[in-house]
């Protein structure tokens, strides 16, 4: 039988009830019923490869919550059976082989067979996220890598498939069209975010991301009613409330992610995800208060799963710290010390970073004190996938400053961790906010000309022009701003310890001549930026950042048809 043929036959009575029980059983996802949802997938996925495949999923959502090593190697281990399970069920070939030139060699594929093609890939991919979050060595980040590169490539094929317009008809189509669209659209719009010094050291040989194409894929498996429009739409949001704003330049158009949120908020009013992403939407729109109302009434809706309160906790943390109430921001940084297992380093020390923020008389919550906080921050290290994460090794040095018998206080520990999630966006929609973050620089930089000298002196300088650049930016001090990352810029070679100011200084700096549309100036600052600068703190977000801001010129210049220095 052609391929043409496979595909327009209606599919095994197996798959299409597969698909609709597995349908059925996201829905009561949705409805916070978790249980109930793997209670209705659990009996039948040593048999069918869609319900292994859902099974294993929400497994993995529920280890990427908890940062647990038992739930990790549990969903890994599931993940790893659903992939058995789907094997089963494709064509009795290699990988290699089995799809390599489907198009032009029209092999006979059954239409249970391309699903198996698509949910082995699905299985792949979902696998290799969870080797890179286990603590072990660079081996198993390879294997990740191996499992990433045959995903991509079956991917690949069937995606070149269903445009060859062999694949037309059945009523199961809908759903093997929405699983090449998750995939082709996540790698392209993943691969798209990497700058190219990223690229080699990942040796993502051969890949190609196109996020404009990336974010077509995604939309189409969004908006379809099919099993993958679920993961579509949440890999969209979280793109549009997190990737783009913490790894981006602030672009400010929540349209796409409003629009994609609507009609789920509609049908699941109560449901703890879409409050969640409710909640995060509100947040970088400026509008706190609202915020807050959803992060806290995503808690309320259900209490089966933790995990989803502790993704609220840290949002209503940084929603506390905005409006510099830090009593209420330290609350949350406890819970989540004492609940959560991602950074217990970090939290720890957004603990600190909170009560530092507090006047010298007034008394701590718990009568705990920031020195012994700092002072325990680094013997709560850990590793994920063989190293610390970035912000956990960033807050360990910090808090070196309080090892001795005479630290020497950190200035504004809490605005500067802001500054690394990218908050200032955030307070630059509010001029109240932005005018109480002001005082607070006004303050401190009082302080520290009151201090004695020391060797963090010229350091804490630059941090604190650095954060004030950013609030005069926002206030429309153009000039203001500009001097102060300029001066930051000058004083390069008297900075000791604190050498990422200097890159997000120019980067900063580019930003702002961005705006100006002084975009000559901008590109020779963003590549001196991204050239001249290494092995500083949080180094790989800073270059996600300055790509970013390259991309956006090479698009504008397309866009408009210019010239001049090419972003690139």
């Amino acid at each position: 039988m052609a391929l043409a043929a496979a595909a327009n036959s209606s599919p095994p009575p197996g798959l299409k009830a597969a698909l609709e029980e597995c349908m059925e059983a996201l829905n009561c996802f949705l409805c916070n019923q978790f249980s109930e949802s793997l209670e209705k997938l659990q009996p039948r996925t040593k048999e069918s490869m869609y319900h292994a495949l859902v099974y294993a999923t929400i497994l993995e959502m529920q280890a990427m919550m908890t940062f647990e090593h038992e739930d990790i190697i549990q969903a890994s281990q599931t993940m790893k059976e659903a992939q058995e399970i789907c094997q089963r069920f494709r064509r009795k070939s290699t990988v290699g082989s089995s799809l390599s030139g489907l198009v032009s060699k029209a092999e006979s594929f059954t239409e249970e067979e391309l699903h198996a093609e698509v949910c082995y890939a699905e299985c792949l991919l979902q696998r290799a996220a969870l080797t890179f979050l286990q603590d072990e060595n660079m081996v198993n980040f390879i294997k990740g890598g191996i499992k990433v590169r045959s995903s991509y490539l079956i991917y690949r094929e069937l995606s070149s498939f269903i445009q060859s317009g062999h694949c037309t008809a059945g009523t199961a189509h809908v759903h093997l069209e929405g699983g090449v669209a998750l995939g082709i659209g996540a790698f392209n719009l993943t691969l798209s975010l990497f700058p190219p010094r990223i690229l080699k050291l990942l040796e993502f040989a051969g890949f190609s991301g196109d996020k404009e194409y990336g974010l077509q894929q995604l939309h189409e498996g969004a908006t379809t009613l099919n099993l993958r429009a679920l993961l579509c739409t949440m890999l969209l949001l979280c793109y549009y409330t997190f990737l783009t704003f913490i790894l981006g330049i602030g672009e400010d158009d929540f349209t796409e992610a409003e629009t994609l949120l609507r009609p789920y908020l509609a049908r699941y009013p109560k449901s703890a995800i879409f409050l969640f992403f409710s909640g995060r939407i509100e947040e970088i729109k400026g509008n706190i208060s609202e915020a807050i109302h959803r992060f806290e009434e995503g808690c309320a809706a259900q209490q089966a799963w933790k995990q989803f309160h502790h993704m609220c906790y840290w949002e209503l943390m940084w929603c506390f710290a905005y409006k510099g109430m830090w009593k209420m921001a330290y609350f949350y940084a406890d819970l989540l010390s004492k609940e959560n297992r991602w950074s217990k380093a970090m939290y720890v020390y957004m603990k600190a970073a909170f009560l530092s923020m507090l006047p010298p008389e007034e008394p701590r919550p718990f009568g705990e004190s920031e020195v012994e906080l700092f002072r325990q921050v680094s013997s709560f290290k850990q590793k994920i996938a063989g190293k610390s994460p970035p912000t956990e090794k960033f807050a360990i040095r910090k808090a070196r400053r309080y090892k001795g018998s005479r630290p020497v206080p950190l200035l504004v520990p809490a605005l500067e961790m802001m500054y690394m999630w990218n908050g200032f966006t955030v307070l630059g929609k509010q001029r109240e906010l932005l005018e109480g973050t002001m005082e607070t620089l006004m303050q401190a930089e009082k302080k520290l000309q009151e201090s004695p000298a020391s060797e963090y002196q010229t350091d804490d300088r630059c941090l604190l022009l650095l954060l004030k650049g950013l609030c005069l930016k926002h206030l429309h001090s153009l000039a203001e701003a500009e001097a102060c990352f300029s001066a930051v810029y000058g004083s390069e070679k008297r900075i000791r310890y604190d050498h990422y100011l200097v890159p997000n200084a120019l980067l900063e700096l580019s930003l702002l001549y961005l705006a100006q549309g002084r975009n000559e100036e901008a590109i020779r600052l963003l590549r001196r930026a991204r050239n001249s600068y290494k092995n500083y703190s949080m180094e790989s977000r800073t270059l996600f950042r300055i790509h970013a801001a390259l991309s956006r010129l090479k698009a504008d210049q397309e866009e408009n048809g210019t010239d001049g220095a090419s972003p690139s």
